[in-house]
């Protein structure tokens, strides 16, 4: 048993796809035309890190009770993790790609971290290995 897919929906499916891609590094595995339980056309979009099998579908917002959620699916809280093996290889590319972090670089128990926002403003945490010195870089 493993967890197959997340949705994360978003306001429009090709700057999101842009963004997990082109700016996170995400493999496009899947981007097929699809329709909505009652017909309407949509498309059936996956991104997912190279080499994971977890994946996330980019959902596009369909009415507004979904529109609502768009940048807020978790109310506020960090809600998604990405794990990199060379976090500060990482954290320096997505900052040049344009990536809003908003926090600095820190060190916890579990490994280094930084807090950034996606393209609909959600907030995921970078995550690596501790730095070999223990401090924090900021």
């Amino acid at each position: 048993m493993h967890l197959e897919l997340i949705a994360l929906i978003v306001a429009e499916y090709d700057p999101a796809i842009a963004f997990f891609v082109n700016v996170l590094g995400f493999d496009l595995v899947e981007d097929v035309p699809s329709t909505t339980n009652d017909g309407r056309p949509k498309r059936w979009v996956v991104v997912r890190p190279p080499g994971a099998r977890t994946g996330i579908l980019l959902a596009q917002a369909d009415g507004e009770r979904q529109a609502a959620a768009v940048g807020d699916q978790v109310a506020g809280r960090v809600g998604f993790f990405l794990r990199v093996d060379d976090f500060d290889s990482a954290y320096a590319r997505m900052a040049a790609a344009g990536v809003e972090f908003v926090t600095v670089p820190r060190d916890e128990a579990y490994g280094r971290i930084a807090v950034f926002l996606d393209i609909a403003g959600n907030r995921w945490d970078l995550l690596g290995p501790s730095s070999p010195n223990g401090a924090s870089a900021g």
